[in-house]
């Protein structure tokens, strides 16, 4: 029985009550979904947690997996994976057609590399506290943004669920993801990622514009803009902001030397990024980008293409399993 808790925040009741449809990515976290799915089905079993799993077999199959359990009646999803495998079941939900996105609820048991996406949450990492938010079944209606963009010189959109991140920050993601795929592992491999994107990425001449007002027309660096507050593997690239507040909020970097990066990295991670010279923090409802020469793309980890870029935010959009320590703070703010 469902209880209303505000305007977002709900309460599902016992996991077990329902069918969840669960899609496991075997390639997230190095392989890591598939040696960990039976410790995982165990968990689910032993909780009562009654499911269907199937797993992925190249790129895009998790929007086709979505979209077709919402056309089976679905309407609880489980998602083992990553932040990637997470940005597929949520662009499925939106391709879809039988119910309102927000209709289906969404579970993460991460496997993933990043998990920036459960750290909004404070969804743990191990399996057996994931699965208990899972069962204890407080849910949360989180904003979701509309990202335009060009690829092949045709413009393309997708729905982001947590953060974009353009030019150095792209460049990042896509030097990242060649070292995964030639078998790199462990946590420094994205830092890593980052001093060899930083010594060969430009500076570009961008024009931002937000709600219709251009703000910045000028050499940019990085651009990052989200619903939620972390990247890169746990930098706080948007400490301020709020999940379900109807604002994108982004953040821009200006040009900088490698020792301004070097002496200010802690900043990254603790939240205060804010208080270096060289970044700008801003927020509205639509960003639009343009840039001379293109500049790169990548939403929730996932590489997608060049400007100019368009991000307009549905409010409330997709409902979540959240930690309960999350509502606690929720229905604090």
């Amino acid at each position: 029985m469902e209880r209303q808790l505000d305007t977002t925040l709900r309460h599902d009741g016992d996991g077990g009550d329902i069918k969840w449809f669960v899609v496991v990515n075997p390639v997230a976290g190095s392989g890591c979904g598939l040696i960990d799915w039976p410790q995982i089905s165990k968990l689910l079993r032993d909780n009562d947690i009654v499911c269907e799993p199937v797993f992925t077999e190249h790129k895009c199959h998790a929007t086709e997996l979505t979209v077709g359990a919402v056309n089976m009646g679905y309407r609880h999803i489980i998602v083992v994976g990553g932040d990637g495998t997470l940005h597929e079941v949520v662009n499925g939900l939106f391709i879809q057609t039988q119910v309102a996105p927000s209709d289906v609820t969404i579970a993460v048991i991460a496997v993933g590399t990043g998990n920036d996406w459960i750290r909004m949450y404070g969804i743990p990492k191990h399996y057996s506290e994931a699965i208990r938010a899972i069962k204890e079944g407080y849910t949360f209606l989180q904003d979701v943004a509309e990202v335009d963009y060009e690829e092949s010189h045709f413009r393309q959109m997708r729905y982001m669920a947590n953060v974009a991140g353009i030019g150095f920050d792209a460049s990042v993601n896509h030097i990242y993801q060649h070292l995964k795929t030639k078998g790199r592992t462990g946590g420094g491999i994205y830092l890593w990622s980052m001093a060899r994107a930083f010594f060969s990425y430009k500076s570009t001449g961008v024009k931002v514009w937000i709600d219709d007002r251009l703000i910045y027309n000028n050499l940019l660096f990085s651009i990052a803009i989200g619903i939620g507050k972390y990247n890169g593997g746990g930098m706080q690239q948007l400490p301020a902001a709020v999940a379900d507040d109807g604002l994108l909020d982004i953040t821009m970097i200006k040009p900088l030397h490698w020792w301004h990066m070097l002496f200010r990295l802690r900043r990254l991670f603790n939240g205060t990024i804010y208080s270096i010279g060289h970044v700008m923090h801003a927020q509205g409802s639509k960003i639009r980008i343009e840039s001379s020469p293109e500049i790169p793309l990548e939403v929730d980890g996932e590489w997608l293409g060049v400007s100019p870029f368009e991000f307009r935010v549905q409010r409330q959009a997709v409902k979540v399993i959240v930690n309960k320590d999350f509502l606690r703070n929720t229905t604090k703010r």
